[in-house]
């Protein structure tokens, strides 16, 4: 069993893809947030875009810095998939992301193959059963 809180996996997440962002891309976002939802993670960039596609956009250039934008998530998303593989002790089963120009907001969700092992497991977030499902209640 993993020794680190959720917490400290996600920080530990976090500070890896900025750090992996600078490396990959010579440009730092401002701030990277992770939370842990079950079997699955939800990553927030803050300020992912980089100054050359911030340069076409501003130009008036979008559609060519959307093609860049599109480009270099090809070009990263497998190291990104590797990279939190590593840091989470699971295998991704499927990394969805979107960026938008206007906010400078990347969204990334990474499905897991199963909940990472972590030190206080009852913190992360599970699925609730819908109340509309006949359901045995216990008096």
């Amino acid at each position: 069993m993993n020794n680190l809180t959720r917490g400290q996996l996600e920080r530990n997440l976090s500070q890896r893809i900025q750090a992996f962002y600078r490396q990959e891309l010579g440009h730092q976002p401002t701030k990277v947030t992770c939370q842990l939802f079950d079997s699955k993670i939800a990553i927030i960039v803050e300020n992912s875009i980089t100054p050359a596609e911030q340069l076409l956009s501003d130009a008036g250039q979008d559609e060519l810095a959307e093609e860049v934008r599109a480009g270099l998530k090809d070009a990263t998303q497998p190291k990104l998939k590797a990279l939190i593989e590593e840091i989470l002790a699971v295998d991704v089963i499927d990394l969805l992301s979107e960026a938008k120009l206007e906010t400078g907001r990347m969204g990334i969700i990474a499905v897991l193959t199963q909940s990472p092992q972590v030190r206080n497991c009852e913190s992360i977030p599970k699925p609730k059963l819908h109340s509309g499902h006949n359901q045995s209640q216990v008096s």
